[in-house]
């Protein structure tokens, strides 16, 4: 089964945090990365950029609106995700409580809707 595993945290956070504290967390993330990528369960992934170079889109009576920025205001913002094959919502989980972004933000883990 397919899960994501997408990785909030304050996006703000990254722009005061010291170089050695940010090489830190890097390094983290690297080091999580070939560990699930060695397990041969890593289907695909990335780091967001920022929030501020998000846009938005809605369609409202046949009208579209582009809005720079997220859909609404919140304390985390999506930074990035995994895409796993794992047998089991149990095994997703696991992932995620070793993904860095874990210890200081959350990861959500959501299956993914398969169609026929």
């Amino acid at each position: 089964m397919e899960y994501m595993l997408l990785i909030y945290g304050n996006d703000k956070a990254g722009y005061d945090m010291p170089k050695p504290e940010m090489e830190k967390m890097y390094a983290a993330y690297m080091d999580f990365t070939k560990e699930i990528v060695a397990s041969g369960c890593m289907r695909g992934g990335s780091e967001l950029k920022p929030i501020t170079t998000a846009t938005t889109v809605r369609v409202r009576n046949g009208k579209v609106a582009n809005t720079d920025g997220p859909f609404a205001e919140t304390k985390e913002q999506l930074g990035g995700y995994y895409l796993i094959d794992v047998p089991s919502l149990d095994e997703a989980l696991k992932w995620a409580a070793k993904c860095p972004g874990a210890l200081t933000g959350s990861v959500e883990v959501r299956p993914l809707q398969k169609h026929p």
